[in-house]
């Protein structure tokens, strides 16, 4: 990523700073908004639904069945940078469907059988991930490899992939936001929920959808960034407590910042080491001390 010099860049419209600005960094600083927001308000959704606090898109399944999804359609050739958004979406809404039916008894979602079901399916999609970069051409696998790390670099070639993002975001974020009442409400166990007026499995059933879309869009477009849906609803938790109405906006706010100064450290680093680190892994080496941290110096104050 070139370094821009922003004065020069407002200065003067036709020069290469300004083509640079508008068709590389304001994008990406958008795509990592809109990254951030998605995976910080699904995880906080997440761990109201299942009244966990270690659930995240990344332990459920979602975000596996979304990169064997996206994965494969690169690998088998089948298209270019949309095809791999839908390949994604399809991926994510399988998973969840998958998860969902193994984990219902009666009609009855178990949250812990769901979590269980959720790490098994992702280790089963790790599997068939490796069986597909076995099969497929040596040049294909590196290019899949890269995008998994997690980068919200956009590409220039495909506009489309931005709007997507900001449509998951809005048509995911407005529909949470309106169950807010109604995680509230879960958070006081399945029976008080259902003596309230509230299905906390048709609920569960509703959002699980509404929360795997989105996700399928980011890991498709941007592959791999953990820990984000993990720390961001504890840091927010722990400020503000657990109520939904607060909670699940201020997430998607903070999670938006943590993606973009975490990809702003990584273009920084850059030129010092010589490459541009995947932001998925300067999320995880960040993510995982704080989320310790948490644990550790405000236990009475973390769910579970």
């Amino acid at each position: 990523m070139p370094q821009v010099d922003l004065a020069a860049a407002l200065e003067d419209p036709a020069s290469w700073q300004r083509q640079a600005l508008t068709t590389l960094q304001l994008p990406r600083i958008a795509q990592g908004l809109l990254v951030g927001a998605v995976l910080a308000m699904s995880g906080a959704a997440l761990q109201g639904l299942l009244r966990n606090p270690l659930a995240d898109p990344f332990i459920l399944g979602v975000s596996g069945g979304a990169a064997l999804g996206s994965a494969a359609v690169t690998l088998l050739g089948l298209g270019a940078a949309l095809a791999e958004a839908a390949g994604g979406f399809a991926g994510a809404l399988g998973a969840l469907l998958l998860v969902t039916a193994l984990a219902s008894d009666r009609g009855r979602i178990s949250p812990l059988r769901m979590l269980l079901i959720g790490v098994v399916f992702n280790a089963l999609a790790g599997a068939a991930l490796m069986v597909l970069h076995a099969l497929a051409d040596p040049g294909a696998v590196q290019v899949t490899l890269i995008r998994l790390m997690g980068s919200v670099g956009a590409d220039p070639s495909q506009p489309l992939l931005l709007p997507i993002l900001a449509l998951a975001l809005v048509v995911g974020g407005a529909a949470l936001l309106a169950s807010a009442r109604s995680l509230n409400l879960l958070a006081l166990g399945d029976e008080t929920a259902r003596s309230l007026g509230v299905d906390p499995d048709r609920l569960r059933l509703l959002l699980f959808v509404l929360v795997s879309l989105p996700i399928g869009a980011v890991v498709a477009i941007t592959g791999l960034i953990g820990f984000v849906g993990l720390i961001v609803p504890h840091a927010v938790r722990l400020a503000v407590g657990p109520d939904h109405r607060l909670l699940l906006p201020l997430a998607a706010l903070f999670g938006a910042g943590f993606v973009t100064l975490a990809d702003a450290s990584v273009s920084a680093l850059a030129g010092p080491i010589g490459t541009e680190l995947p932001v998925g892994v300067v999320t995880a080496l960040v993510g995982g001390p704080v989320f310790l941290a948490l644990l550790r110096y405000k236990p009475s104050r973390v769910p579970g």
